[in-house]
């Protein structure tokens, strides 16, 4: 089984998630569609189709996360001095094209949120970096085009 790595939070925020879809947007679920069964004719009722719906939306969202976790392996930052970009380190970049300074914190594909500076190690940029020292110069093959950065520092 290939193992996902993930940071200690981001495991945690992923736990948190199941037991939100399992203790309360389940039961909220199946209240609405016993509301909606209680009104009559099933065939031509929107509210249980649209219950039923989202009946099969949070199921399918269970048994993700549940795959997600057990599959999860928590791989802690590097404390040791960083002099290579790995799993868990942030990184600020020169953004050649764009002529600005970004920052983006190397983190599994289930944490990436690229809005908030966190690009998984698994996409192209991440896979980029992996490996690389300060002073280095990447170039990125990603569906915009290619993409060149300049490692500033690895924090």
């Amino acid at each position: 089984m290939e193992r996902l790595p993930i940071t200690r939070e981001g495991l945690e925020k992923l736990k948190q998630e199941l037991i939100r879809f399992e203790r309360v947007e389940r039961p909220a679920n199946i209240r609405a569609i016993e509301e909606a069964r209680a009104h009559g004719d099933l065939s031509e009722n929107a509210e249980y189709h649209a219950a039923k719906e989202r009946q099969s939306f949070i199921e399918g969202k269970i048994n993700e996360l549940r795959m997600v976790i057990g599959k999860s392996e928590v791989v802690e930052a590097d404390s040791g001095p960083a002099d290579r970009v790995v799993f868990g380190r942030t990184v600020l970049l020169y953004d050649v094209q764009a002529d600005r300074e970004v920052e983006y914190c190397l983190v599994g594909p289930y944490e990436s949120a690229p809005e908030m500076g966190k690009i998984s190690v698994t996409s192209p940029i991440g896979q980029a970096l992996i490996g690389a020292q300060a002073g280095d110069e990447v170039r990125v093959k990603t569906p915009a085009g290619f993409q060149e950065y300049e490692i500033l520092e690895i924090v």
